[in-house]
């Protein structure tokens, strides 16, 4: 049952409330003063905070009421208070409303008013406390993967890259074929690097080949070499990416850009650790761990008859979908920050709010090269949005109704805001309160 903390040294005003209350399955404590208050904060949790501004008799001045509400904001800066004066200040009111105060009613009190106040901050206090224990998982199980496994320095911090980490540190361990699935400069090639890193043959070769970026009449020769004169310009025997990855692992970037014959010797290669080199009849044997990506639609592919569909199930056994940078934007400045590296320039807020909101169709590799690019052409100390050279984007129409803003709106109007809450409330059209509570609901901190 919720529990409130009612601070008021009129025991009249504490025994009416406690009654209202008591109607609506919410139980009250009491405390008479300030100090008695505050101890039993530190005793006990509380939803609520319900308190009077003045505690002396013929004080007026709220005084004591603000040096109280500042306590309990400094040592419980996430408890929800209401604060209750028959002496309204519209001036002090304002300040402490600015400075985290939940609401602020006059005495006598309107009963819906103030029940509907409480109700919607004891839900919305719990969903701050749900996010909070949310947030506590997500970088217990964020510290815990670095710990516990080699990240090859991944950066990330959004949920939906954790989740695709964890899950390829899950499987590293494992012989099994893994299919990485996602468009092109994702970082599927790093999450490769870390299935090598953690795996058995970690201390074996890491060798990769992107298949888009060979002829198609040269790959056989590249995956499993040829012999000399087995094509021409052949001068000489080499070995192949199959050879050069013995004992470790092959990552082949672009798998659907394969041949159906290459397709067909990979799959035995698969099944059998067997292959010939171009001209050759010589088997020869090989342990390799593949892990391959693609960000084409093998499924479709297979229907066209452009890809075996045993291959398929056979690279498939482990899929690992690596989503767009669009769809994980908490990575976007923390990898905008690691490019910058140790050059001493910083992003401007304005600059900050122009990376979120860019779509990113080149993914890590784009965002790479827009840094790079503007920390070396940049003038001054922090990077600008001019100096990121970024495609305008076109202004959306404000009208009533308008899409709810994301996580990664609201996060980019408080950069722009420089934090101050009722600026980027404006900018997203929203009120304080509304905002604030946007905030909970996505796990933005307040401060």
């Amino acid at each position: 049952m919720p529990q409130i903390l009612i601070i008021d040294d009129n025991t009249a005003v504490a025994t009416a409330l406690d009654v209202l209350f008591s109607l609506h399955d919410i139980e009250t404590r009491h405390a008479t003063s300030p100090e008695q208050g505050l101890a039993m904060l530190q005793e006990q949790e509380f939803d609520l905070v319900l308190q009077d501004m003045n505690f002396t008799a013929d004080t007026t001045s709220g005084e004591e009421g603000q040096a109280l509400f500042r306590h309990i904001r400094d040592t419980h800066p996430d408890l929800p208070v209401i604060l209750l004066t028959a002496w309204t200040h519209l001036n002090s009111a304002v300040e402490l409303v600015k400075a985290g105060a939940a609401d602020y009613l006059a005495k006598p009190w309107d009963d819906g008013r103030l029940l509907t106040t409480v109700n919607n901050l004891m839900e919305l206090a719990e969903t701050r406390r749900e996010l909070a224990r949310r947030r506590q998982r997500e970088l217990a199980q964020r510290k815990s993967l670095h710990e516990r496994y080699d990240l090859r320095s991944l950066v990330f911090a959004d949920p939906a890259s954790e989740r695709v980490v964890a899950l390829a540190c899950q499987v590293a361990r494992s012989e099994l074929p893994v299919l990485i699935t996602g468009p092109n400069g994702a970082g599927k090639e790093k999450i490769a690097e870390i299935i090598q890193a953690n795996s058995a043959n970690r201390k074996g070769p890491f060798v990769a080949l992107n298949c888009g970026a060979i002829p198609s009449e040269l790959i056989e020769a590249e995956l499993f070499g040829a012999e000399a004169g087995a094509y021409t310009g052949a001068n000489k025997a080499r070995e192949g990416k199959f050879e050069a990855a013995d004992g470790g692992t092959l990552f082949l970037d672009e798998i659907g850009n394969l041949s159906l014959t290459g397709q067909m010797k990979l799959l035995r290669v698969l099944e059998t650790g067997r292959f010939e080199r171009l001209g050759s009849n010589r088997e020869r044997q090989v342990k390799v761990r593949v892990v391959s990506a693609t960000n084409a639609d093998l499924p479709a592919m297979i229907r066209d008859g452009s890809f075996r569909e045993d291959l398929y199930y056979r690279l498939n056994t482990v899929e690992l979908a690596l989503p767009a940078l669009a769809e994980r934007r908490e990575d976007i400045l923390p990898l905008a920050r690691h490019f910058l590296g140790d050059d001493g320039k910083a992003l401007s807020p304005q600059a900050a709010q122009a990376l979120q909101r860019h779509n990113w169709p080149g993914n890590v590799r784009e965002l790479r090269n827009v840094i790079q690019r503007a920390s070396l052409l940049a003038q001054g100390p922090r990077l600008e949005v001019a100096d990121l050279n970024l495609p305008r984007a076109p202004a959306r129409p404000v009208t009533q109704g308008a899409e709810e803003p994301d996580r990664a709106r609201i996060m980019a109007a408080l950069e722009h805001a420089g934090g101050v809450i009722a600026q980027a409330a404006a900018e997203l059209g929203l009120s304080r309160q509304a905002l604030y509570r946007r905030m909970d609901r996505h796990g933005i901190p307040r401060e």
